[in-house]
This record gives C-alpha cells, structure tokens and sequence, in this order.
C-alpha cells in the first residue's frame, strides 16, 4: 500500500497545486521512484490511497502499466496511515503486505531493499518489519534518527540520538488492525506496540537513502544524486 492522501504542507506553497506524490527530484516523481522500486522486486499490485488534488495522482497513475494500480479513495475523507490501510483491508487479504510513504527513496539499492525486507520476514516472530537507512549517511534527515537495533535485529525505541531513520517502506500483518473501531488513526502507533512485544524487526537498507519532506530538500536531493552520477 501506498500512501499518496497527505497534503503534503511541510512542502507548500509546491503542493497548493500539486500533491507532493507528483513532486519531481531530478526529473522522476516522488510516486514513481516508490513504484518503480516494487516494480523492480516483482511486486503485482499497488494499492494508493487518494485524497489531496486525488484527480492529479489517478490521472498520472493511469499511464502506468506496472505494478498494477488499484485506488483506494479518500476524497470524502482524510483517514491518515492506519485508517487508509482498515478502509483497504479488503483489498489487501490475509497475507502480510507492504507499506510505503512517498517523501522518501533510495538510489544504487544492490541488493533491493523490497527484496531483503521481504527475505527477512518471519511471520512467526514477527508482526512487521521496517527498512531502516543509516541516520548520518542518508540525505534530508534534519532529526535525531528513529531507532536502534538488537544483536538480533529487533527494533529498539531509546532516548537520545539514534542510528537508524525509519526509511519509509514497511512489511506487516494486516491483522493487527482487526477489530480497531476508529476509522481515521495513526499507524505509527502500531509499530511502537509491535516493539514493546518484541515483535519489530529491522532491516538496513542497501544504496543511498533520501529523505524529500520539504522544499530546500528537492535540491539537496537533487546535488546529492548529481554528485553520485558524477
């Protein structure tokens, strides 16, 4: 599932007219680069959920041939993470599936980082699994990082600065969200239960990690692959 609701404010006034899914960084759209990445690991289908300038970001997705798109409309309402994946339930199945934020991507992945979170899921030991990018290394990280490792790859939640950025890109069950009543929630809270079970796994992403959450950041970004392309 891809989130593509928000309103994307940390990069107005670019997404008073466009939704930041559609923002280019060096001439590919933040959407795309996402694609592109589980199009590259064989992923079929794409959920994407819709609600901000929604009629740009169907129109656009409707010239992609794969993975295949399937829209889940928020039009009416803004359901954040956790109550766009309850409204997609339906749509996604009992398997465990992917999640993906479209402010962030990685470049010169070798091997693919869908491909390792994938290969490194363990159904019976785990609830979900994050791919996380190294804080000092990555691009646009303008905070303390998210999260620690275990010697045994568990994600664990410390005070203080951190090693590891939550890339944006998770694996996880969607039966952890049986039976929740609200229809408009958070999904991070989630993450932080399946932590304190010990149940929250991460996996180190391979290839440059960048963040794109504001608009100074496009042309970070964009110095930062010119600079590897170089």
């Amino acid at each position: 599932m891809v989130f593509a609701a928000g309103l994307g404010t940390r990069m107005r006034p670019i997404t008073d007219k466009i939704p930041k899914p559609l923002v280019s960084v060096a001439g590919r759209t933040l959407i795309d680069r996402a694609l592109d990445a589980f199009e590259d690991a064989g992923v079929e289908t794409a959920i994407v959920n819709v609600h901000h300038l929604a009629d740009q970001i169907e129109a656009h997705l409707s010239r992609r041939a794969r993975p295949r798109i399937v829209i889940s409309d928020e039009r009416d309402l803004l359901l954040d993470q956790g109550g766009g994946i309850k409204k997609a339930l339906p749509l996604i199945g009992d398997d465990p599936f992917f999640v993906c934020n479209t402010d962030a991507f990685w470049i010169d992945a070798t091997p693919s980082n869908i491909l390792s979170l994938a290969e490194a899921f363990d159904a019976d030991k785990m609830d979900a699994a994050l791919l996380l990018a190294p804080t000092r290394e990555s691009v646009g990280v303008d905070w303390g990082g998210d999260f620690d490792l275990d010697a045994e790859g568990r994600i664990v939640r410390r005070e203080g600065l951190k090693p590891y950025v939550y890339a944006g890109v998770g694996l996880m069950k969607p039966q952890l969200f049986a039976g929740v009543a609200d229809d408009v929630f958070k999904l991070a809270p989630f993450f932080f239960e399946a932590a304190r079970n010990g149940r929250l796994y991460g996996v180190v992403s391979s290839g440059l990690w960048l963040h794109v959450g504001t608009v100074a950041a496009i042309e970070e970004a964009e110095r930062a692959i010119a600079s590897r392309r170089g």
